[in-house]
């Protein structure tokens, strides 16, 4: 079977699917990886086919136009006003990261085709192609549930009604694109329009899109009113490759006295990078421990450490995190399962969309403190956290257990059978219930 798999975003929003496009290599299948210029290399690396998108929307984010534009995109209305201030740079771009799936899926013939939610083409590119589509999904935001409000929204206590209707949101968002999407699908692949709503959670023909998620089940179990092509099947995790050796300095930073802390933001820093690795840098020292200080794409700027601190650019989590006492990050759905995974206690710092929801997931879980929004971030705050997850021993038993049960899962090839199963149901021309 030839798979394709269409994704865009930051690392966190490629990683998980170059995993799961390995457990499908490894199954038998040919797989293609279609996302943003700047992963060609990384892809091709783990030995899959690369198929080209534009570059140019991860371009707008690293301006200092678009680091404001996270910096002020917490909440669900923030995410609103940001993605107002952007769309005049989005329908364009947007448009052309459509054209580039295609042109990729015509070149690579795909069976199938899965996607990342963000990818609006998808569903009518595989309509044409008449196979099969999956919508592979890192957070439980797409469908709609009862049990707990779309992230983002308050989570006030007035009845489930009120938590469903907040899903609401996602379709006006995608409404948004739909006169987009519809002029590829009359124009480029003469297919007829969507139908109000389709496209998202059905196709143009009518037919529900299965839903895979990419999480654990411990961590959030799956809804109990999710129709039943939507499923959570484990982390899709990448382990680092057999070749990979750290640094000297970081093997003896991490041999010698006590394990450190690790502080990362991944490509999120807001406008302000140095004021943040400062905060990070004074808690702690603070909190007297030693950290280790991950800058990132774009994310934290640091000079002249104490030498309780040792700065690193990146280093593969799957590694680092069972090495060192507490993780602090940004609340990227791969950097919390990672950190879940090596049984570490976290606390998650929020910029925008999914995070704040996986800082209080973890907080509820018992898997560390509070989460901190960036905006309230301060050395006291940080300081507090850092000394709760020291020494709360029922948050680090708690954090342990959790990472068993992870380890235990087998994601990846729960996800690949899930795959499997919808191809051949495809072949023998059975429907999905709904």
């Amino acid at each position: 079977m030839k798979v394709l798999i269409i994704t865009f975003g930051t690392r966190g929003d490629v990683q998980p699917y170059v995993a799961l496009g390995k457990g499908l290599q490894t199954a038998g299948h040919t797989v293609t990886v279609c996302t943003s210029a700047r992963f060609e290399s990384f892809i091709k690396d783990h030995n899959l086919a690369y198929g080209y998108m534009t570059d140019e929307l991860l371009k707008v984010i690293d301006t200092d136009m678009g680091r404001d534009i996270i910096e002020h995109s917490s909440g669900i209305w923030g995410a609103i006003r940001s993605a107002i201030r952007l769309i005049k740079y989005l329908k364009p771009l947007t448009r052309q990261m459509i054209v580039d799936s295609w042109k990729t899926a015509r070149a690579a013939g795909p069976d199938l085709i899965i996607f990342h939610p963000k990818i609006l083409g998808a569903v009518s590119i595989a309509e044409k192609l008449n196979v099969p589509v999956v919508m592979a999904a890192l957070q439980p935001m797409v469908v709609p549930t009862a049990d707990f409000p779309l992230a983002g929204m308050p989570k006030w206590n007035i009845g489930r009604w009120y938590n469903r209707s907040t899903y609401r949101l996602i379709k006006i968002g995608f409404g948004m694109y739909t006169k987009l999407v519809n002029d590829f699908r009359q124009n480029r692949l003469h297919l007829p329009p969507f139908r109000k709503f389709s496209g998202m959670h059905f196709t143009g023909k009518g037919n529900p899109i299965p839903v895979l998620h990419g999480y654990s089940p411990h961590v959030v179990p799956r809804p109990s009113d999710w129709p039943g092509q939507a499923t959570v099947n484990g982390y899709w995790f990448l382990d680092q490759s057999d070749d990979w050796q750290p640094p000297s300095r970081l093997s003896a930073f991490l041999d010698s006295k006590q394990a450190p802390v690790y502080i990362g933001f991944g490509s999120m820093a807001g406008r302000n990078p140095r004021k943040l690795a400062d905060i990070a840098i004074k808690a702690i020292t603070k909190a007297k421990l030693r950290g280790i200080l991950a800058t990132g794409w774009g994310g934290l700027d640091a000079c002249h450490l104490p030498d309780n601190i040792l700065k690193i650019n990146d280093a593969p989590h799957e590694w680092l995190f069972p090495r060192v006492s507490a993780v602090i990050h940004h609340g990227g759905a791969g950097t919390t399962g990672a950190a879940l995974r090596a049984g570490k206690p976290m606390t998650i710092c929020p910029f925008i969309a999914d995070q704040p929801f996986w800082g209080e997931c973890i907080h509820g879980l018992g898997a560390g403190p509070k989460p901190i929004p960036q905006k309230k971030l301060s050395v006291d705050r940080l300081t507090g956290a850092l000394h709760e997850m020291s020494h709360n021993a029922a948050m680090r038993n708690r954090a342990e257990n959790l990472g068993r049960l992870i380890r235990d899962e087998n994601g990846i090839g729960n996800t690949v059978g899930a795959i499997e199963e919808i191809l051949q149901r495809h072949r023998y021309g059975a429907a999905y219930n709904r």
